[in-house]
């Protein structure tokens, strides 16, 4: 484990220079489809091929995963079209280079050198464009030279027609104005709530001819979701773990494959500062001897950050053996160094020493145990799932097999809108999809667990949605009546007072001002926002809530924003800001479908729906 920290940052930075290229490269095969060469779509005689459309569709998925914090698997990018949206740009790029050529738009050599030197993943130590670490990120990612600066030289050229197809793209400051007037007017109100203790008569009970009335009039409030009878048979790892015999020796084994995890050396942790040369690395901790200057303010004036000369946690077997005898002579925090290494001349700064510690056998052995259990029980009804397979094959009932393997079988009805809690085999999204899509009359098919576990099932019979009898859910029909007409008596009550503000009902009115239209007033509903928004200067309205509280708000004034300083300023730049990009989008989607309609495009919807099955089970 130390080991793995100890490289952390060398692996991080290898991550950003790769990263960094393939957003330069806007998918120029550089994360490894095979290397294929195959062809998903042409536009004119250019190609856009299955390797560029991989790389496009899988940092989009990266992307989508740092914006949601959840994996996005390939079938429900495809759900949602974003599969069509990468396509999409994918043709425009192309159709947009291809009119650069037309055109006889190029950047020249200057231009293509500068926007190399300006990559960050081209920086040397000091942040500054490197050669050596230029030729070994274009080796690293798989590519030459030549190749990506003709990528390159397409990309600035593509910007180049960009710019001069949208550059005079303006928003009209009369729209500007009463967009940004819109979203920044406010109101005050009066507001009073009306509840449940102001209604006379507080509630009443319903008669029995209220209750029946009211569940004829409302059938679909009281009907039960269709039921599924499900027969299933099925085995997991817990269910036949316990009945795994544990072996003692095999446990020490597991105990020292993983010892990393149980054994740790003596680590420090350190940052590390490198220099042109020894001279330079010496003059420099002369000077923090002498008090002339920290490290602190070396990294600072170097242009880096603490980050940036960060190590982690470095044991001995992580650094050459000279930086090595450096970091470990020192019994407590200081300067180690300076000492040659592979980036020239450094400094250490040793921040923290940690012991060696090691968790003896004994204190883990019942977790070996129990993950040994587990991954023999994995083992064991994967070792079985060709038995089962023919036994299913050969006409064997689901009840036959539990009398013949690991599997259990049981019989249950299933809610398949998902509106009761999912326990037992319910739970696993894999039993639902097979659930859901079983007819009457399949033979049960053996199906994968996502725990390791198998399972068939059999549709025995499906119940159609159906309104019980009344007497089966008066309950919930009193229930159901009671909110119901809570609610309208509430807002029938507002209603009058709204109508005549004299009237004999004893609310408190609340004063609110400035409310913007994205306000959230609390234990309010969204409608009214809307309604007060909606309202003209000095109208009354009553607003339906709930069966605990209805509303009367009066409108008392409209304020108009200032949008010549301040946020009224600042929203009004957002306007422009958006709007405008929203018209060179659509001004550009516009002109680049018209390049790709002149030049004639096709795209291989087999090679397309391939590229995507690797993609799937790549993630």
């Amino acid at each position: 484990m130390a080991g793995e920290r100890g490289k952390k940052k060398t692996n991080i930075l290898v991550w950003i220079v790769l990263g960094l290229l393939i957003l330069a490269l806007g998918g120029f095969g550089a994360t490894g489809f095979g290397r294929s060469v195959s062809t998903v779509a042409t536009v004119g005689d250019r190609e856009i091929t299955a390797q560029q459309y991989f790389d496009a569709l899988r940092n989009e998925q990266a992307r989508l995963q740092e914006q949601t914090g959840q994996t996005i698997p390939m079938q429900q990018m495809a759900l949602f079209g974003i599969d069509r949206q990468v396509m999409e740009r994918l043709l425009a790029g192309t159709a947009l280079a291809a009119e650069a050529d037309r055109i006889g738009l190029s950047a020249g050599d200057a231009q293509v050198a500068r926007r190399i030197r300006e990559t960050p993943a081209f920086g040397g130590i000091d942040g500054t464009f490197d050669r050596d670490y230029y030729a070994r990120a274009l080796q690293n990612a798989g590519l030459d030279e030549a190749r990506y600066e003709q990528t390159v030289r397409e990309d600035v050229a593509r910007e180049i027609l960009q710019a001069a197809v949208v550059g005079g793209v303006a928003v009209p400051d009369a729209y500007a104005d009463r967009m940004a007037a819109w979203i920044a007017e406010t109101r005050d109100v009066t507001l009073a709530t009306v509840t449940v203790p102001d209604l006379p008569g507080g509630p009443t009970a319903p008669s029995e001819i209220d209750l029946t009335a009211f569940y004829d009039a409302n059938p679909e409030l009281f009907e039960t979701p269709e039921r599924r009878t499900i027969t299933y048979a099925w085995v997991t790892p817990d269910m036949i773990a316990a009945g795994i015999e544990v072996d003692e020796g095999a446990l020490r084994d597991l105990y020292e494959e993983r010892a990393t995890e149980f054994r740790q050396p003596a680590r420090v942790l350190a940052e590390r500062l490198a220099f042109a040369d020894m001279e330079a690395a010496e003059a420099a901790r002369a000077a923090i001897e002498a008090g002339e200057t920290t490290f602190d303010a070396l990294v600072t004036d170097r242009g880096l950050t603490l980050d940036d000369v960060d190590q982690g946690e470095v044991a001995r077997s992580d650094v050459d053996d000279a930086v090595a005898d450096a970091l470990f002579a020192l019994d407590q925090p200081g300067i180690a160094g300076p000492v040659e290494t592979p980036l020239g001349p450094a400094l250490y700064r040793v921040n923290a020493i940690l012991d060696p510690t090691e968790v003896p056998f004994d204190d883990v052995r019942d977790d070996l145990a129990i993950e040994f259990s587990a991954d023999a029980a994995r083992r064991r009804i994967d070792a079985g799932r060709d038995g089962i397979d023919d036994l299913l094959a050969g006409g064997a009932t689901l009840e036959e097999l539990a009398g013949e393997t690991d599997m259990e079988v049981a019989t249950f009805d299933w809610d398949p809108t998902g509106t009761a809690e999912a326990v037992g085999i319910a739970a696993y999204q894999e039993f639902r999809e097979v659930a859901r899509a079983a007819e009457e009359g399949d033979f049960p098919e053996l199906a994968s667990l996502s725990d390791g576990g198998l399972f068939a099932v059999r549709l025995d019979g499906v119940t159609p949605p159906t309104v019980p009898p009344f007497e089966e859910v008066r309950g919930a029909v009193e229930t159901a009546w009671q909110t119901d007409t809570l609610r309208r008596r509430l807002t029938e009550r507002a209603e009058e007072l709204a109508r005549d503000p004299s009237a004999d009902i004893a609310v408190t009115p609340e004063v609110l001002t400035g409310i913007a239209r994205d306000a959230v007033l609390e234990n309010t509903p969204p409608a009214l926002i809307d309604r007060i928004f909606e309202a003209e200067p000095g109208e009354v309205l009553a607003v339906e809530g709930d069966d605990t509280r209805a509303y009367v708000v009066r409108l008392d004034a409209i304020n108009a924003a200032d949008l010549t300083a301040g946020d009224g300023a600042r929203l009004r730049d957002a306007v422009v800001e958006r709007t405008r990009g929203e018209l060179v989008g659509d001004l550009f989607e516009s002109y680049g479908q018209a390049i790709q309609g002149d030049l004639g495009f096709t795209v291989d919807s087999q090679a397309v729906q391939g590229v995507q099955a690797q993609l799937g089970g790549a993630g």
